[in-house]
């Protein structure tokens, strides 16, 4: 069904805004339709045990959270919840209302993606003042994200122990293919001997209410310099990954920064974040977190490597770019 949904999703005839192209943008969970002005994005039935989309409910479901979540930090990015309906003959988003409902798609605006911090940083135009202006917006964002007692408790250390066990368990199919056997091992040695040794630096960061309902998902992919500040697509399929300390949250920036030999920057947006926020008790926990974000991706490029809906040239790809993160995760410790 992908094949032919792309297909016909790829005709401007059955997108609902007029475009003169549409391009196609796949990852493992989703398959994303770039038009002129708008993006369309839909939701694969896939099944990774922490992400379920299998159902045709439970896409429409997270297509709503995903709006609702996102507008948090890009009100005006994301606009709609439209549905993909089969007239017969092909899919479409236009009309056709008593056709029977097949997908939903999430309809945002098209952001510029020269003005992607990531493009930013490639060419060189990434400034103090954009770092600092994106340490105050999180810094805001962390301070008055949703806080109760069972957000809290996703900070303690066997609650975020069920993350970092279910990574390891999930990647062990990869050892020797993305990721070096011993390296594998001491990353597992490693996490399990913080968790021991490090447990009152969990339940501090619980007492001084840091866990929050934070985005989950915050690289430079994520973050688009338009004014104001737009930071889009955040974890909206598994609340665990969201409902975290606000320092495993910049975490993920601060290992993407340095996945892209971006060091320097890393540590002054850091050094602007803690400023900010008042992050400074958090500094030993920053590189538990930014061993976990590794990995994470590692992982998830992985996956991806795996994903026959895609052409075996991106797939590889894929997979050289989760060799490249699980030596970053390797090389913190």
């Amino acid at each position: 069904m992908i094949s032919s949904l792309i297909r016909d999703l790829s005709d401007p005839a059955s997108l609902p805004d007029q475009t003169k192209s549409v391009s196609v943008i796949q990852t493992h969970i989703s398959i994303v339709l770039v038009g002129d002005d708008y993006v369309y994005k839909i939701k694969k039935a896939v099944h990774f045990g922490f992400l379920d989309f299998l159902s045709l409910e439970k896409r429409a479901y997270y297509c709503q959270q995903e709006l609702k979540l996102n507008k948090r930090l890009a009100e005006d990015v994301y606009i709609a919840v439209i549905p993909i309906r089969f007239d017969g003959k092909k899919f479409t988003m236009v009309g056709g209302d008593g056709d029977e409902i097949k997908e939903y798609a999430v309809k945002m605006k098209r952001i510029p993606e020269e003005r992607l911090m990531k493009s930013m940083y490639e060419k060189g135009a990434l400034t103090e003042d954009h770092l600092k202006g994106v340490a105050q917006v999180l810094a805001a964002f962390h301070s008055s994200a949703l806080r109760n007692a069972d957000i809290d408790q996703f900070g303690a250390p066997a609650r975020f122990k069920v993350n970092t066990d279910e990574n390891f368990d999930q990647v062990r199919k990869y050892v020797g293919v993305t990721i070096v056997p011993k390296e594998f091992k001491a990353l597992e040695t490693w996490t399990e001997s913080f968790y021991k040794g490090n447990e009152k630096l969990f339940f501090d960061r619980m007492r001084e209410g840091k866990i929050r309902d934070c985005h989950g998902d915050l690289h430079m992919e994520h973050i688009c310099f338009t004014d104001p500040l737009s930071i889009i697509d955040c974890i909206e399929f598994n609340e665990r990954f969201r409902y975290s300390d606000a320092v495993a949250d910049i975490a993920f920036l601060l290992m993407d920064l340095e996945y892209h030999g971006g060091a320097p920057f890393a540590a002054r947006l850091w050094r602007d974040y803690t400023q900010s926020a008042g992050g400074e008790a958090a500094e030993s926990l920053l590189t538990f977190y930014k061993v976990y974000r590794a990995f994470v991706r590692g992982k998830v490029n992985s996956f991806q490597g795996d994903d026959a809906t895609i052409g075996r040239d991106e797939r590889e790809k894929a997979r050289e770019r989760a060799k490249k993160y699980f030596k970053l995760a390797y090389s913190y410790i």
